[in-house]
């Protein structure tokens, strides 16, 4: 399932546009996720899961930091997207690496980052242990992720009445991260984001639900059904869509 909703970066695109339109937190949650970052001069630096590349752009004075900076992703698809949207640009490298078997020796990086992508992980707990390997032993891990009180739990209890349950990846979440992640570091903290969408065009919402993999049952729902019952839940023009979101920095 990961393979498919993340061969291309058509569907992640719709999913990130929604954000970008309607959140109601206008830093943006890849700035804010930057604002964390603590990248010194001479730092050794791997991303897993990067995505598009998109968090990146405009970051020419972190990246030229950076001793060494790999931006690599599960995908190829979507290693091909950030090599695309970054341009190639010089000081960075690309590479493909499974989470599960991070292909460096041990102690090789001040800072891993895996961001909104620990829930995909099949073995996380493996993973986790990958990255404390690679790291150095003052390093830093950061990974936001989401919670469990969000966007889709929201969405899913809209459609209660016909007959959709809601069956969440809960695997990583800003409830239990913590735990996990004490497996592993010693030091960890969490940081939440405050944010909802407030959407004014219900066709886009449906767009965005329409492209996820999962939730099945919310998919089969015919478009006008799901477009009445949006509606029905508009206030003076506006549908507000609660999200969490946050982030641990875990030593």
């Amino acid at each position: 399932m990961i393979n498919n909703q993340y061969k291309t970066a058509d569907k992640l695109k719709k999913r990130i546009s929604i954000h970008e339109k309607y959140s109601t937190n206008k830093q943006g949650l890849g700035n804010w996720i930057f604002s964390h970052y603590q990248i010194d001069d001479g730092m050794s630096v791997l991303e897993l899961g990067c995505g598009t590349g998109n968090m990146w752009l405009g970051k020419n004075d972190l990246i030229s930091k950076c001793s060494k900076l790999v931006l690599s992703d599960f995908s190829e698809g979507m290693l091909k997207k950030t090599q695309e949207t970054l341009q190639n640009q010089k000081g960075i490298e690309y590479r493909k690496i499974d989470i599960q078997s991070i292909p460096y020796e041990e102690n090789s990086f001040d800072v891993v980052i895996a961001n909104m992508m620990l829930y995909h992980v099949p073995d996380i707990q493996k993973g986790l242990s990958e990255v404390r390997r690679v790291l150095k032993e003052n390093g830093t891990f950061y990974c936001a992720t989401y919670g469990e009180n969000g966007m889709m739990e929201y969405i899913v209890s809209l459609f209660k009445d016909y007959g959709v349950e809601d069956h969440p990846n809960h695997s990583f979440t800003l409830q239990n991260g913590e735990k996990q992640l004490s497996n592993f570091f010693s030091e960890i903290q969490r940081f939440n984001y405050e944010d909802s969408l407030d959407v004014t065009n219900l066709d886009d919402i449906a767009d965005y639900i329409y492209s996820l993999t999962g939730m099945a049952e919310l998919r089969k729902q015919p478009r006008e059904i799901m477009l009445s019952v949006l509606q029905k839940n508009v206030s003076n023009g506006i549908l507000r869509i609660p999200k969490e979101y946050g982030m641990f920095v875990a030593r």
